[in-house]
């Protein structure tokens, strides 16, 4: 039989590869489909690519690439036998489970055994040889086998390049046994039960004892109880109480000696009467008041929390499970996939860009996203449980986003990492990869593209500008002076006040409660332009700005700006609730264009001071003062940053804020020279013909002020691709980022993405559609075009994602869908029936264009 098996392999050997370090082994997750070795049909594994590809897939590989040898992997799923009293039998190891696979969650570890089963397929005749079978198998063939079967998920190399460790789950959460002794702990007046410590106090899970820490990594102090009681009662878990919030909480393992995580903190917590979902750690500095209080959140009311809600199944009700806060991902891409535009670009067209997709698909966008949208819409992994005695006919509800969050957060410092982030900036950031991988197809984002009109005026001159840019979405403020409950704040806020500095417990939050009328009139009234220069004096001057739509989209995301820096730079949330309408009319915004009686500021482009004693000096390579912005200086580095560095990042940012030099610092702290002493290049026109020429020199040609190029190309993009950023958008810093991160490089300089402000415009380009256009936009973004849908400016809305928590960094995303007349809510892998839309509660909100205005 050796013989028979190695003759066999011998015309296929070429084709089989040991993985090297480094090769990414998907044993776990279809290239194409959601399928995995759990599945009906198994995954088949390629032994010369190492992609995984589920039953329906796996030919078409094979048709492709001429592969003919595949690693078939199957597990079961089985119930326990029971023992005499009823009980499932004490666990024990199980030796028919060699797979290094993540157990599935969906079924209870203790109820539940694994069996799996390996076997060599060799296409297309489908011949199978059983694994293991090391004696009858080459040498090279066991290895390559053995190799892929003990092989790490490629997600786990992964997450060990996040910026921050990862924090393990314990190996005692699952498994932990609290003892049944009556312990309650009450709300407040926490005290160490060997010592008078009234903080740094841990609750033991195991028995509920409350002791004072000393050893732990958050340095706060102690006696050393905790891990005394460890050592005389072998209980291994413990909780710090003042981390107590819906969020979490902070877990120490004694055994493990780190900081760990528990998936059933929320039960373990509740064994002692503890509801996490009902508490929030007090601000109160120093943490002395350990005082827990209920919460007025909107964790239950987005959540729904206490009502039966009817789970639904089917097409396009498929939830996606959370990877660890992943949420803001999930809730984005099932708003994006609920537009018919999404769905057809993707799933309608799923055969032709499987067919076409290169040999690695995992790193394909257009196949990730065909894949995840068929996923959600199918219905192939949304079906309700069967009642039956085989555990395998139980489908597993939702999908596992790994791959694809793994492609589309590559090289992004945020979100490659397992922290949570902003929807807002991850639905940016999703549309530009659309933008980038739609060339030559159909782009399901004009659906959601509009253009901007910006009316600048000079408040000394009257004089004015008009330019036009391309966005995405409404960004609504939230003026706080408008709530309508504006004396219950006042009184709250006083009430507040008093008890941090009496150290008494505070008061019941009060939540601003705000007009949409007023967030809408906020929107159209004038902003200050900070540093405006105006080329009608010459020199700088107040400046004012408003915005219109010069188009309406087809769908009009709007977000509600309830996020803003606090002192410590921690993104925080507003507490408010605006009652968006079902119906919006925002015909009264669109733009005008100069008036009659409007004069334009002349169109010339701000003047770089150089300094006479840079002119003629060969040995002086820096400016010596160059115009930095003290107080952002400051503020960075009453943060902890270096001095020079934080003047370094205020520097590279041109003096636009705190905020973005923060961002600055963030990027670059990893740099040999981060902290190293800013020097400032020269610069000098080419043809100044002597020092004597006056100090103000303005530009020649139209080339951008060499000192905005710096401050570019400092932040790591590249010269030329700053160039055309800067050209496009009149030097403006600010938006030439904007325009920098809405438009990505192309290599080719002929395509329409990267054509800079000197193109020649051609008969469709959008500069001969409307006189005062803007150079950032694309020459083929035409008002006619398909590129942009200008339409009427009356919606309804059909979906919003909403936040709990109380920052970006934390806390959870739902998002509601309408679909078929009524309300759907998706949270992480569950669907259910809506009761009671929070409508008030939404961070954002989409909305389609109504059919008939």
């Amino acid at each position: 039989m050796a013989t028979d098996l190695g003759e066999l392999l011998v015309p296929y050997m070429p084709t089989i590869r040991v993985p090297r370090t480094g090769d990414r082994v998907f044993k776990s997750e279809c290239a194409f489909s959601y399928d995995s070795p759990e599945s009906e049909g198994g995954l088949y594994v390629c032994m010369n690519s190492f992609l995984g590809f589920g039953r329906e897939h796996v030919e078409r590989h094979y048709r492709k690439t001429g592969q003919s040898v595949y690693m078939h992997l199957k597990r079961h799923v089985k119930e326990k036998a029971t023992g005499a009293a009823g009980g499932a039998l004490p666990r024990r190891r199980n030796g028919k489970v060699f797979l290094d696979l993540e157990l599935n969650r969906d079924f209870n570890g203790d109820d539940y055994e694994y069996e799996d089963e390996a076997k060599l397929v060799i296409f297309p005749d489908h011949f199978e040889i059983p694994l293991p079978n090391i004696e009858e198998l080459p040498a090279l063939v066991s290895i390559a086998c053995d190799a892929v079967l003990t092989a790490p998920s490629p997600y786990k190399k992964k997450e060990s390049d996040s910026w921050e460790e990862e924090i393990q789950v314990s190996r005692h959460a699952r498994s932990l046994r609290q003892l049944e002794n009556g312990v309650r702990i009450p709300p407040s007046g926490w005290k160490c039960a060997k010592c008078e410590m009234r903080e740094n106090l841990w609750l033991n899970l195991m028995d509920g004892s409350v002791l004072c820490g000393k050893w732990f990594f958050d340095g706060s102090g102690g006696n050393g109880h905790a891990l005394e009681h460890y050592r005389e009662t072998n209980f291994p878990l413990a909780v710090k109480l003042d981390t107590i919030t819906p969020d979490g909480a902070d877990v120490y393992s004694f055994d493990e000696e780190e900081a760990v995580l528990d998936p059933h903190i929320s039960e373990h917590l509740l064994h002692f009467g503890i509801d996490m979902l009902q508490m929030q750690r007090t601000e109160n500095g120093n943490h002395t008041d350990n005082h827990v209080q209920p919460r007025v959140s909107d964790w239950e009311v987005i959540q729904e929390a206490g009502l039966k809600l009817k789970p639904v199944y089917g097409s396009g009700y498929t939830g996606i499970k959370n990877l660890g806060n992943s949420c803001y991902l999930g809730t984005t891409m099932q708003v994006l996939f609920s537009i018919p535009e999404f769905q057809r670009a993707y799933v309608g067209s799923l055969q032709r860009i499987f067919d076409y997709s290169p040999l690695d698909p995992t790193q394909d966008f257009n196949t990730q996203m065909a894949k995840l949208g068929h996923g959600l819409l199918s219905g192939q992994y949304s079906k309700p449980p069967m009642k039956s005695e085989l555990i395998e006919q139980q489908q597993q509800r939702g999908i596992s986003p790994k791959m694809f969050k793994a492609l589309v957060s590559k090289g992004h410092p945020e979100f490659s990492s397992n922290r949570q982030q902003d929807a807002h900036e991850f639905f940016q950031h999703l549309i530009n990869l659309v933008e980038r991988n739609s060339s030559g197809s159909e782009n399901p984002s004009d659906v959601l593209r509009f253009i901007v009109e910006e009316r600048v005026q000079c408040c000394q001159s009257q004089k004015v500008r008009y330019t036009q840019r391309v966005d995405y979405l409404m960004q609504l403020p939230a003026p706080l002076e408008a709530a309508s409950n504006r004396e219950e704040l006042i009184a709250y806020e006083i009430k507040r006040k008093e008890a941090e500095e009496n150290t008494r417990p505070l008061p019941d939050p009060v939540r601003a409660r705000i007009p949409f009328t007023a967030c809408l009139q906020a929107f159209t009234e004038p902003d200050n332009v900070p540093d405006f220069w105006s080329s009608a004096l010459q020199a700088k001057s107040a400046g004012v700005k408003t915005s219109r739509f010069a188009t309406f989209p087809e769908y009009m995301v709007v977000q509600m700006k309830k996020f803003t820096f606090g002192v410590d730079w921690v993104p925080k949330k507003i507490d408010i609730s605006v009652d968006l309408p079902d119906f919006l009319d925002l015909n009264r915004l669109r733009a005008t264009g100069l008036q009659p009686g409007e004069e334009e500021l002349p169109d010339l482009t701000p003047p770089i001071v150089i300094h006479e004693d840079t002119r003629g000096s060969s040995t002086n390579n820096s400016l010596e003062s160059p115009e930095i912005d003290e107080s952002s200086v400051m503020q960075l580095a009453e943060m902890g940053f270096p001095l020079e560095a934080c003047r370094k990042a205020v520097y590279y940012t041109g003096n636009m804020g705190a905020e973005m030099a923060f961002n600055w610092i963030i990027a670059h702290m990893e740099e040999p020279d981060f902290a190293e002493p800013l020097a400032v290049p020269t610069y000098m026109e080419p043809d100044l013909p002597s020092p004597s020429l006056p100090a103000i020199s303005p530009l020649l040609d139209n080339q951008p002020p060499e000192e905005s190029i710096s401050i570019l190309t400092s932040m790591g993009f590249p010269r030329n691709h700053t160039i055309k950023a800067l050209k496009a958008t009149k030097n403006n810093l600010e938006r030439a980022l904007d325009w920098i991160f809405t438009h990505p490089e192309c290599e080719d300089e002929s395509e329409a993405m990267s054509d800079t402000a000197d193109t020649e415009p051609n008969d469709n380009s959008f500069s001969n559609a409307n006189a005062y256009t803007d150079s950032s936009l694309s020459p083929d973004q035409d008002l006619s075009s398909p590129h942009v849908r200008d339409g009427p400016g009356r919606y309804e809305l059909f979906a919003f994602i909403s936040h709990m928590g109380a920052s970006t960094m934390s806390g959870h995303y739902v998002c509601h869908i309408k679909k078929e007349g009524r309300w759907l809510i998706y949270n992480d892998h569950k669907v259910c029936l809506s009761e009671r839309p929070p409508k008030d509660l939404g961070y954002m909100y989409f909305y389609r264009r109504l059919s008939s205005c």
